[in-house]
């Protein structure tokens, strides 16, 4: 009898380890950013904590999981302003993460990006992005500089369902179609803009009748399923890597999380929140592991190893350096006029 490759018990693990860590990154990252302590530990040593709201993707792990298991280290990734769990699915270092979160001297940016502009180049993790839709034509001009080099090497761009009403969507759909370009659009459909249900403020079908409209093939998929993502972003990577794209992946998710971590959401009906919740990506994805008579345990450990990876970024967090004053005159474009305007 033939195995089903998706019931495939190291497929399952990595798939797995990867969501939880980006849960355990976020629930920690959360809790820091509220002024509290980590349900680790007595984490923020000497008082340090994260800065300012983050902009969490709880609830949304399937999609980068799924997705970026496919993804080598010199193809390109572009995020959003929700990207902490894009760069940790694209390999960036989950320590140096959270340095940048607490504006430490070690994070990627020297603790001067903080969450939403988070990079790392070294991965292919060209940068989360504060401004909605930002990231689509940054994601076009890598791919359009991907196929003028002659390589083999793709783009995949994350963006929420809020991003398919602003003109960028529009321009770099375009773009990429008429240059046929080698990348990957993913729609993370979470439902929500902000504090605003996106449905009543979306005409037509949404992402992929949009892409579809200008001849881009659309794949939906749901976004809670880790499996189901991973099979579907495996035969669209391996398109756009033959020169079949433009493509667009759809994924149904849910933000079970306010627009940021300060955000209580109750704008929210909780009915529908309760409903989101037993679609939980982590908890399906156990489920469907314990069904096929693997080992259990082994996905325990793998949660016990993600809480103490995040312990100890925690820990480093708090006792790394705060940047040195001078910094701050560092990585700033000039003119090299001389002036100020």
């Amino acid at each position: 009898m033939r195995l089903n490759p998706l019931e495939n018990a190291d497929l399952l693990k990595g798939l797995y380890r990867t969501m939880v860590r980006i849960r355990a990154f976020e629930n920690a990252a959360e809790i820091a950013s509220q002024g509290g302590v980590s349900a680790y530990g007595q984490s923020a040593a000497g008082g340090a904590r994260v800065r300012g709201p983050l902009h969490l993707s709880t609830g949304q792990e399937a999609v980068p999981a799924g997705v970026c298991a496919h993804l080598r280290p010199d193809d390109y990734l572009t995020s959003t302003h929700r990207g902490h769990g894009h760069t940790l699915a694209k390999g960036a270092d989950l320590a140096r993460m959270m340095a940048e979160l607490f504006g430490k001297a070690t994070g990627f940016n020297g603790g001067k990006g903080g969450s939403m502009h988070i990079a790392d180049f070294s991965v292919g993790m060209l940068g989360a992005n504060g401004v909605v839709a930002a990231g689509l034509p940054i994601a076009v001009g890598a791919a359009h500089a991907q196929k003028l080099q002659g390589r083999n090497a793709i783009t995949v761009c994350f963006f929420g369902d809020g991003a398919i009403n602003r003109g960028p969507f529009l321009e770099a759909l375009n773009w990429a179609r008429v240059y046929a370009l080698p990348v990957l659009f993913v729609c993370e459909d979470n439902r929500w803009s902000a504090t605003t249900a996106s449905g009543p403020m979306t005409a037509g079908d949404g992402a992929s009748a949009r892409a579809i409209s200008m001849d881009i093939a659309a794949t939906q998929v749901d976004g809670n399923d880790a499996l189901a993502v991973y099979a579907a972003a495996g035969g669209l990577v391996a398109q756009v890597r033959a020169g079949q794209g433009p493509l667009l992946l759809h994924a149904l998710t849910y933000r079970v999380k306010g627009h940021v971590s300060v955000d209580p959401a109750a704008y929210r009906d909780p009915k529908e929140l309760a409903a989101a919740l037993q679609t939980d990506p982590i908890a399906r994805l156990r489920e469907r592991f314990q069904a096929l008579q693997h080992d259990v345990r082994t996905l325990d450990e793998l949660e016990n190893q993600a809480t103490a990876e995040v312990q100890a970024a925690l820990d480093d967090a708090a006792a790394a350096p705060w940047p040195e004053a001078s910094a701050a005159f560092t990585d700033v474009q000039t003119t090299g006029a001389g002036t100020w305007y």
